[in-house]
């Protein structure tokens, strides 16, 4: 399968701009200091989602849809991100911020099980969304130590969970609005 040239260009343009910003600000101050695997980690994670949000929102025709799709997507992006820069349960390297690196795995396997359908993406939110709540608590029995963590992984649990929430609420509304097609 051969992508078209915008598909693959709209993305690569934004991660270009989007990469200018700490490239820029590394020029005038010493409180950024990206390395080389800085950029180019931030600039797949980037290109990725972008990509990913090109691909996917070609299967939904409404805008319900496309916006569905950009919150499920940004909510993934920036679990990651914040996880990879802070860890979201205590700081630094931390093995119970791997369970919250691993509810992104949920939406990405359930949604080419469900193959893009909006209202099979409803069920696969709401799934991650208990992944996500699930987090503190297997934190809890599988590293007893981390209750000292606790009120700031349920803070993060519940954002993070409201996030997918609305978006599994987009995509129920895509679904009402959008006839199921087969694919």
């Amino acid at each position: 399968m051969t992508l078209p040239a915008k598909t693959l260009a709209r993305p690569a343009v934004i991660t270009a701009m989007l990469l200018l910003v700490p490239l820029v600000a590394m020029q005038f101050t010493s409180e950024v200091n990206w390395t080389r695997s800085d950029f180019v980690f931030a600039g797949t994670i980037l290109f990725g989602t972008g990509l990913a949000y090109e691909l996917i929102s070609r299967k939904g025709t409404t805008a319900m849809y496309r916006l569905a799709a950009a919150g499920a997507l940004l909510t993934g992006f920036f679990l990651i991100w914040s996880n990879l820069a802070v860890g979201l349960i205590g700081s630094g390297p931390n093995p119970a911020n791997l369970l919250t690196g691993g509810v992104v795995l949920v939406p990405v396997v359930g949604a080419i099980m469900v193959r893009f359908r909006p209202l099979g993406m409803v069920r696969v939110l709401l799934v991650t969304a208990l992944a996500q709540a699930l987090v503190p608590v297997l934190a809890l029995l599988v590293w007893p130590e981390m209750r000292l963590h606790v009120r700031e992984a349920v803070g993060v649990t519940g954002f993070f969970g409201a996030l997918w929430l609305g978006s599994a609420f987009l995509f129920r509304r895509a679904g009402i609005n959008e006839p199921e097609r087969r694919a």
